[in-house]
């Protein structure tokens, strides 16, 4: 397939499709109105796994499932071919005193997860800093995390490597070009960039640049804060997660700490309120952090959707124009069979999974 493709969003989900479109298609051009991976890739925690993976619709579960099983030759691959290892670190999950834990059992059942309920002895006894006062665990082993920050420097890379990729960085796409009805490319602060397909994969800004062409997509920057902590390498064993936070545990013993969930337009500044309140969740849930530095503290906006469902394929009277985004907090979580499905809807080949939940056809305003 001799096409030219545009993907417009140089994020994880951005990154993913043109490596996976690049083995099918002639050309593959990435235009990113900042630094590739700069945005909520880089910004996110790194679960590959959904906070609460049994509250959300078989859709979300689908693509979390086949991502997750694929995460590790991922990492093995790209750290193959580039020698930047994006540390996909099996650690495990426990989830802490949780109010509707008889249906996480029952989900975890019914599609065959491996969480189970363990006493909360075996909890402390696996996670020796964690806080006092928890009564309630539940664990799922084979839940890893992986270093965005890494994971997008590796991506990056290995596009660079590959002679029909173009990343370019610092292009601001302000709409679309169309001859009748089709989407022909796009419209940079240099000219037109042609294209025989164009992938609108602009996380938070997806929905601002539909718009231009008078649909409404319901995709809204929702603002998330972090803070980082450094500590010993084998401090913290297992993610742990309480109340709605959690703190991951990276190879070298940095730990994350997040995250809040805030309406709050494009702004990304780090606020002191949320610097109080992570700290305080942090030392709940770790006492030890009490008097630890933090050593970053920065936000990120995640691509708000309804139920966190992404829009992956075509968008109806507008020939040549895609979509893979509005992934919500799920982003890195999915974006391996997102944008295996979407490489798989564009190619005509056969896909992995039931492309229907995530069309756009019937979700566009």
């Amino acid at each position: 397939m001799s096409k030219q493709v545009v993907v417009v969003g140089g994020g994880v989900i951005g990154l993913l499709t043109a490596f996976n479109l690049a083995a099918k298609v002639g050309q593959v051009v990435v235009c990113d109105q900042g630094e590739v991976g700069r945005e909520s890739s880089w910004a996110g925690g790194g679960i590959v796994s959904p906070l609460y993976p049994w509250r959300y619709s078989a859709a979300v579960t689908a693509l979390a499932h086949w991502s997750q099983d694929f995460y590790p030759q991922l990492g093995e691959r790209l750290f193959a071919s580039t020698g930047v290892d994006p540390e996909v670190h099996t650690t495990g999950l426990y989830w802490l005193d949780l109010d509707d834990e008889a249906e996480a059992l029952a989900w975890a059942a019914r599609e065959q997860r491996p969480l189970s309920a363990v006493d909360i002895s075996a909890a402390y006894d696996a996670v020796p800093v964690l806080g006092p006062g928890f009564r309630h665990a539940i664990y799922m082993a084979g839940v890893a995390n992986v270093r965005n920050p890494r994971l997008v420097k590796s991506l990056k890379a290995a596009l660079l490597a590959l002679p029909n990729v173009t990343l370019r960085e610092h292009c601001q796409i302000t709409g679309f070009v169309q001859q009748g009805e089709r989407v022909t490319g796009v419209q940079t602060a240099d000219g037109v960039l042609a294209a025989d397909e164009v992938v609108l994969s602009a996380g938070a800004w997806s929905g601002d640049l539909l718009r231009t062409l008078g649909l409404e997509l319901p995709v809204e920057p929702v603002k998330g804060q972090m803070i980082l902590f450094k500590c010993a390498e084998d401090f913290l064993p297992s993610m742990v997660l309480a109340k709605g936070r959690y703190a991951i545990p990276r190879r070298d013993g940095h730990i994350l700490v997040g995250s809040t969930l805030e309406h709050a337009g494009y702004d990304k500044t780090p606020t002191g309120d949320a610097l109080e309140s992570l700290k305080a969740s942090a030392v709940e849930l770790l006492p030890e952090l009490e008097g630890a530095t933090v050593v970053a503290h920065w936000a990120g906006l995640r691509p708000g959707s309804p139920e966190g469902i992404p829009y992956i394929g075509p968008v109806p009277g507008h020939a040549g124009l895609w979509l893979n985004c509005g992934h919500y907090r799920n982003g890195l979580v999915l974006a391996p069979a997102s944008c295996q499905l979407f490489t798989d809807l564009l190619t005509g080949d056969a896909p992995i999974i039931d492309p229907a939940p995530y069309a756009p056809a019937g979700r566009l305003g």
